[in-house]
C-alpha cells in the first residue's frame, strides 16, 4: 500500500515512518514543511530506503496538496502535521489556527478532491487517519475519571482547541463529502528524537547540563505517558483495521505527576551518568519550581480499553523500561540533540527525495 503521511518529520510521524520502512513492504511518501520541530535527522535510518520519499511540503498550500496527492495516489492518509506545543500556543495562538485549522481543511479538501476522480479499487480501500490528542478532552475531575471515546470535548489552551476543531473538521467531512476515516487521541508521548523542549528531553539536557530544571506550580499535574514506538504500532494498526467512522484512544496505562517524573530521570541519570557538571552533588538539586502556566489542566488519563478489545492493541513499554530507554538513547545521541539545539539539522537536510 502507499501511505501519504504528512507531518513525518516530527516526533511522532518519524517514529512513524520508522515503523512503517522498517517493519511492512509498504511505501511511504512523507510531507512536511520541516517548522522548528520537524527534523529530518531522525530519518537517517531509512531515509535511503526505496520504500521513503520525501516532499518539502506546507499543508497551509492547498495547491501543492492537490497536485501532490494527485500524483502519488495514496491509499491511506496519516495526517500528523500539527503545531503541538502548549506553551506556544498561548504565546501565539495563530500559528496554531493557520496549521491545525486550516491545515486539516486544506488536506481534506484535497483528499475530497482525489477521491473524486480515483479509480474504484482505491475508493473502496482508501482510508484517512487523523491523529489528535487527549488534550481535547480538557481537565478530569478526579483521580477516578478517565477520558473515554465519548468524553465530551472541552479543550483549555489554544492549541488543545484547534485541535479539536481539527476532529470536527475530519468527522463533518467524513459526514458530508463521504471520506472515510478514522481518529486516534493520544495521551503524551515520550521516546528517541522527542524535541528538546518538551518536559522529558528537556529535563535530561538541563541535568546534564548543569541547568534548573524548571517544574510548573507543584509539579502535581499527572499525564499518561505512552512510548512513542508502540504509539506508532498502534496508528498503522487503526489505519489498517480500525473500523471506519471510529475514534479510538490509545494511552500508555502509565499515569504520573509531573514532579515524579523528572525525578525519576533525575534517579536515572544518578546511575548511567554519575559524573555531574560542575558544583552539582545530586541531579535532583537542579529542579526548580516556577509559576504555573495559565489554564493549565490537572490530570490527563486515556481508557484506552476500545483499542485493546477491538484490535487487540496494548502497550509493549511500562513507564519505568521506556523512560531508561529514553534516557540511554540521549545519552548515546548526543550528536542528534546538539544538532537540534543549535539549529545545524535545518541547515543542511532540505533537499528532496522524488
Amino acid at each position: 500500500m502507499k501511505y501519504l503521511i504528512t507531518g513525518g518529520a516530527g516526533f511522532i510521524g518519524s517514529a512513524l515512518i520508522r515503523h512503517l520502512i522498517s517493519s511492512t513492504n509498504n511505501v511511504v511518501l512523507n510531507i512536511d514543511c520541516l517548522t522548528y520541530a520537524g527534523n529530518l535527522d531522525s530519518l537517517e535510518s531509512i531515509k535511503d530506503s526505496p520504500q521513503y520519499f520525501f516532499k518539502n511540503i506546507d499543508i497551509r498550500n492547498v495547491t501543492n496538496l492537490i497536485s501532490e496527492i494527485q500524483s502519488f495516489k495514496p491509499d491511506i492518509v496519516m495526517h500528523l502535521a500539527a503545531e503541538s506545543h502548549v506553551d506556544r500556543s498561548i504565546e501565539n495562538p495563530s500559528t496554531f489556527i493557520q496549521t491545525n485549522i486550516i491545515g486539516t481543511y486544506n488536506l481534506l479538501e484535497a483528499v475530497r478532491i482525489y477521491l473524486d476522480s480515483a479509480p474504484k479499487d482505491i475508493l473502496e480501500n482508501f482510508r484517512f487517519h487523523h491523529i489528535s490528542t487527549d488534550e481535547v478532552y480538557g481537565d478530569l475531575a478526579t483521580l477516578e475519571d478517565f477520558f473515554t471515546e465519548e468524553t465530551p470535548y472541552a479543550p483549555s489552551s489554544p492549541y488543545s482547541a484547534s485541535k479539536a476543531s481539527s476532529d470536527h473538521l475530519v468527522r463533518a467531512w467524513g459526514r458530508t463529502f463521504n471520506i472515510p476515516f478514522v481518529i486516534t487521541n493520544c495521551s503524551n508521548n515520550y521516546g528517541p528524537f522527542h524535541f528538546p523542549e518538551k518536559l522529558i528531553p528537556h529535563t535530561i539536557l538541563n541535568a546534564l547540563h548543569g541547568k534548573p530544571i524548571p517544574v510548573y506550580g507543584k509539579g502535581d499535574q499527572i499525564r499518561d505517558w505512552l512510548y512513542v514506538e508502540d504509539h506508532a504500532i498502534a496508528l498503522n494498526l487503526v489505519a489498517t483495521k480500525g473500523c471506519l467512522g471510529e475514534t479510538y484512544n490509545i494511552g500508555g496505562y502509565n499515569e504520573k505527576k509531573n514532579i515524579e517524573v523528572v525525578e525519576s530521570i533525575c534517579n536515572i541519570l544518578e546511575e548511567l551518568a554519575p559524573k555531574k557538571p560542575k558544583d552539582i552533588k545530586y541531579y535532583k538539586d537542579l529542579i526548580s519550581f516556577v509559576s504555573d502556566r495559565p489554564g493549565h489542566d490537572l490530570r490527563y488519563a486515556i481508557d484506552a480499553s476500545k483499542i485493546t478489545n477491538d484490535l487487540d492493541w496494548r502497550p509493549h513499554e511500562t513507564f519505568d523500561t521506556g523512560l531508561r530507554k529514553t534516557v540511554l538513547w540521549y545519552l548515546e545521541n548526543t550528536e542528534w540533540w546538539e544538532r537540534v539545539l543549535n539549529g545545524a539539522y535545518k541547515l543542511d537536510r532540505i533537499g528532496e527525495k522524488t
